[in-house]
């Protein structure tokens, strides 16, 4: 039977599941592969043709109560994934609650699919119950608007509307991934009737359109819809379409040659925008988002790092990585010398920032955690690389922007001969990186020699022994380093360190925003376990993070987790969603917001009920809330004592931190810092 057929019988509940099946079956044949929904009766023909193809093992559900945690959950597995991720509410208020997540997706550049569905054109502005405009109801946070309108019978019609699936997938996941906002009214009956003989066609679907963006979200090769099943109707595809392929990530792999990027015409634009390139001392700097892979996202898409080692390697150029780049963690010898990532505290020298201070930089990625990185290169021309069009140049410092792949960048200034080799420039860098992670070595061996954390110097070379500078052995700075080893006697740097030696190769490690980023930035040094560092620093709320960190495990990505009390709270309702973890959660409490302790919000009046905020709120009732066992930790010792009895389990970790001690230790060791004689090839003489 055909859909006209359904509009004699007055079947519209069987038309509006035809369309319907024709949309999900476009944005199937283009890669989608998982749709959370929220419940709702407007909906209901789009879910009805959901679970039909997650019969056919073509696409997995999960429903989820609140439509804000929902859109997290889906923004986590499309990070992890790269893939599209479609969401589904139903008319009114409901699909608005997706907004910071669609907001994050944007601007990070996450392929999601939003479906709302709508009651019929002639209700709206008429106070019908459950409707409001949704008419770009997401405003320029996407990359597409699109309203086809109520179903309809013909041939050609649902042929466009597969066609329309197909797009709005493909747009989603291209060269500028992002959010696609798909408003799909409904006439009642939503319910099909008994004769509809409405069925999932997947065979009858038009060859799936295929990107030519050579540096797009790469969806795992545009699929063959009728191998959902294998050839004895068994729904073996779901399991494999759940993960997705997983890309090489081993820590023993040497990068690899790769192809020449693109066809003639991008060499050739490669090499007049290069002909402009600044004289001078330069450095890459990788901010987030640099290298979008994780170990469960789709292979195809091409790896920065391996041309981005290779340009540093032959160029002696100095790579700082932000902890959120992708490109922070590797046991790779030849990436060590090359790869920057205590510049947030050796930058407070004054000496070592004017030596260090470039002649131009190469920017790949968005804005750096470091907000002193970003002070520090202010003035210092910058070339822009962002293969999406997007300006990350809030300093107006950018002579020149590349839409172009990095990898592609990389590879032709390694061998257009256009930037000298500075050996001496990278080696004042590498001096001053061995230099200030042997200062928070001591620094944490001494406050706590117990605890184990000093086996964290391990991975630094074998001569960056202590050396004691004449300038340390002044009294003055005798007291600072006595009070710095008083408050790092417990602090958030013990914590970092604890779980930079915990986590395991290839697993991963949601941050969340506020000070949980900037302590990661600050304490997790470049090199040791392949561990991939995520974070929602798109538009860099605290909102979602619960949500979030349960669709990346749901994406196949084992995660583990920090976060602050007040991030915490403010996703309560992604505690439902806690039984999908599988890795530890260690939560930094030391209530409320102290980020603003550094800021000059500080001494405000009513400073802590208006700015700081804390919640009084006992964590170990939310974890049992949760499911999750609790520890409660106020030492080192009692750090590493719940590290080991969770192991690779879920649970809370509570670490209870001082917030004062926490400010005073910071201080002391900038301070420390600042008043510290740096050996090297000139590193400290100006």
């Amino acid at each position: 039977m055909s859909a006209a057929d359904d509009i004699g019988r007055g079947d519209i509940g069987c038309l509006n599941l035809r369309w319907s099946l024709a949309l999900l079956e476009g944005m199937v044949s283009a890669g989608l592969r998982h749709l959370v929904l929220s419940p709702g009766a407007r909906s209901t023909p789009l879910l009805i043709a959901a679970q039909r193809l997650e019969v056919a093992g073509c696409l997995q559900l999960t429903p989820i109560l609140d439509e804000r945690s929902a859109a997290f959950f889906a923004l986590g597995i499309a990070r992890a994934q790269l893939r599209p991720v479609a969401l589904l509410a139903t008319s009114g208020s409901a699909p608005a609650h997706w907004y910071p997540a669609v907001i994050e997706a944007a601007e990070v550049g996450l392929p999601l699919l939003l479906l709302s569905a709508d009651r019929p054109p002639r209700l709206r502005g008429w106070g019908a119950n459950q409707t409001i405009d949704q008419t770009r109801l997401f405003g320029a946070f996407v990359r597409e608007f699109l309203d086809p309108g109520l179903p309809q019978a013909t041939a050609p019609a649902l042929k466009a509307q597969r066609a329309l699936g197909r797009r709005v997938a493909l747009v989603s996941s291209g060269q500028r991934a992002g959010p696609v906002h798909l408003n799909l009214p409904f006439d009642e009956p939503l319910v099909p009737g008994p004769a509809c003989t409405a069925a999932v066609d997947l065979e009858g679907a038009e060859p799936p359109l295929r990107s030519v963006d050579a540096g797009s979200i790469a969806v795992e090769s545009v699929v063959n819809v009728a191998e959902c099943n294998d050839s004895e109707g068994n729904e073996t595809g779901f399991a494999r379409l759940k993960t997705g392929p997983v890309a090489e990530w081993s820590r023993e792999a040497e990068p690899r040659e790769v192809e020449p990027h693109g066809a003639e015409p991008m060499v050739t634009r490669l090499e007049v925008e290069l002909r402009s390139w600044p004289a001078g001392r330069g450095l890459i700097l990788c901010g987030p988002g640099s290298e979008l892979r994780t170990p469960v996202s789709s292979a195809p898409r091409l790896s920065l790092a391996p041309s981005l080692w290779r340009c540093a390697e032959a160029l002696a150029l100095p790579v700082l990585v932000d902890p959120l780049s992708g490109l922070r963690a590797s046991a790779q010898p030849a990436i060590a010398e090359t790869q920057i990532s205590a510049y947030d505290s050796f930058l407070r020298h004054p000496k070592v920032a004017r030596v260090l201070r470039p002649d131009w930089v190469l920017r790949i990625g968005r804005a750096p955690v470091s907000k002193l990185l970003g002070q520090w290169l202010e003035g210092v021309p910058a070339i822009l690389v962002s293969e999406t069009g997007v300006w990350s140049d809030s300093s107006h410092d950018a002579l020149l922007r590349l839409e172009l792949p990095a990898a592609a960048v990389c590879d032709a200034l390694r061998v257009q001969g256009r930037v000298k080799p500075r050996p001496d420039w990278l080696a004042r860098w590498r001096a001053a990186e061995q230099e200030t992670w042997r200062l928070v070595d001591a620094s944490l061996a001494q406050a706590s020699p117990s605890s184990g954390l000093a086996s964290s110097a391990t991975d630094t070379s074998a001569d960056l022994r202590l050396r004691p500078s004449p300038a340390v052995q002044e009294a003055r700075i005798d007291e600072r380093k006595a009070g710095l080893l008083r408050t790092l006697s417990w602090s958030e740097a013990q914590v970092i360190a604890a779980l930079r030696a915990a986590i395991p190769d290839g697993e991963a490690l949601f941050c969340a925003n506020s000070m949980p980023i900037r302590q990661l930035d600050t304490w997790w040094r470049a090199g040791g376990a392949q561990v991939t560092l995520l974070g929602n620093r798109g538009a860099s709320g605290i909102d979602g993070y619960l949500s979030t960190l349960a669709g990346i495990h749901q994406a196949g990505l084992a995660c583990w987790g920090l976060v602050g009390d007040l991030s915490l709270c403010h996703d309560l309702s992604g505690l439902l969603l806690a039984t999908r973890l599988d890795r530890p959660l260690l939560v930094l409490n030391n209530g409320g917001g102290h980020i603003f302790d550094y800021l000059p919000q500080r001494g405000l009046a009513d400073f802590e009920r208006l700015w700081q905020t804390p919640q009084r709120v006992e964590l170990s009732a939310l974890a049992a809330l949760a499911g999750l066992r609790h520890w409660r930790v106020e030492d080192a010792e009692g750090l590493d004592a719940a590290l080991s009895e969770v192991g690779l389990t879920p649970g809370m970790i509570e670490c209870v931190i001082d917030p004062e001690v926490s400010r005073q230790a910071h201080l002391a060791f900038w301070e420390w810092i600042r008043v510290s004689s740096f050996p090297g090839p000139d590193i400290s003489e100006a």
